[in-house]
């Protein structure tokens, strides 16, 4: 499994949204984990970015399906990064 980063921001119509259903964070989670992704960490931010997230999925497609996904809707805009540990990054050095 490949760990991603993934920094969002939340669209005027996110922020709506977020506002009158906080429960729809939890909901995404889900619907994130059904696309075959898992969410292991999440913090909600205070400046450029609303939250960060990290995940764990099997590849760079998975991750791609997702965000383009999650993107379409129109609520959010996202910055994804695949994570390599340190010690996985020295050994390939």
């Amino acid at each position: 499994m490949g760990t991603y980063v993934v920094m969002s921001r939340l669209t005027q119509e996110g922020r709506k949204t977020m506002k009158s259903r906080p429960q729809r964070l939890k909901e995404v989670n889900k619907e994130i984990n059904k696309m075959g992704a898992k969410v292991v960490q999440q913090y909600a931010l205070l400046g450029k970015y609303d939250f960060i997230n990290i995940l764990e999925a099997p590849d760079n497609e998975t991750v791609v399906k997702i965000m383009v996904s999650l993107g379409s809707r129109g609520t959010l805009e996202t910055v994804t990064m695949a994570a390599i540990p340190v010690e996985e990054f020295l050994k390939a050095l």
